[in-house]
């Protein structure tokens, strides 16, 4: 006599069953990132305003309100602070600001180089002194690179008086790392962007874009066989 017919109920899987604990290494999207909200586990903040006002410390479960009647979220930005510091503002938007902070922070240790010839002239050599003010303002290193041709070695002198002209017009942006020596046929100075608070611009109306090419590619002349 065969057995009676049992129907085979379908396994159990990780995602029909809500109580199965995750890994250690697994996190929900929603744990990446800030703390926010109801995620602030300790009891009381320092809140900061939508606008950049300090609202002062209250209970964390106020300051979620708060921000609810402001229609943001309440973000924790310093979870060791002593009460933690939290801001009022679109979770959206402060992670588009944290990615351009980034993206800032990243670029700012780019090197981007300015060539120089040992004669030219007032006017062009002011034009590269204002690419090299603006690389600067934006935060990156300078390297100011004048080459010589074989004939112009005759007057090393010339290149140096040059250089240093350069290095004057850039000193209220940066600091020399080295003396202009020359090596061969070149001379090399690096230069480093002042603290932010402390850069301006003197030759430059209005900083330009950021991403502007360098004189990396730039023959220059060096390959010529004069």
């Amino acid at each position: 006599m065969p057995p009676p017919y049992r129907p085979k109920s379908p396994r159990p899987n990780a995602s029909s069953n809500p109580n199965q604990q995750r890994g250690p290494n697994s996190r929900s999207r929603e744990d990446k990132g800030p703390k926010r909200n109801e995620r602030i586990r300790a009891t009381e903040v320092r809140v900061i305003s939508p606008k950049g006002e300090m609202l002062g410390v209250m209970p964390t479960t106020k300051a979620i309100e708060l921000g609810r009647e402001f229609g943001v979220d309440l973000i924790e930005i310093a979870a060791n602070a002593v009460p933690p510091v939290c801001k009022l503002m679109e979770y959206g938007k402060f992670l588009y600001e944290e990615a351009k902070k980034n993206k800032h922070q990243k670029t700012a240790t780019k090197v981007k180089e300015i060539k120089l010839r040992p004669r030219i002239d007032i006017h062009d050599l002011m034009i590269k002194v204002r690419r090299a003010e603006n690389f600067l303002f934006h935060g990156h290193k300078v390297k100011l690179l004048l080459q010589y041709r074989y004939r112009e070695l005759e007057h090393p002198e010339i290149g140096i008086d040059t250089m240093n002209r350069a290095i004057t017009e850039l000193m209220h942006i940066a600091t020399r790392d080295n003396e202009p020596k020359r090596s061969g046929r070149a001379i090399v100075v690096g230069l480093t962007p002042l603290q932010a608070n402390r850069r301006k611009l003197i030759h430059n109306a209005e900083p330009s874009e950021d991403d502007l090419e360098d004189d990396s590619a730039l023959d220059n002349g060096e390959n010529d066989p004069e």
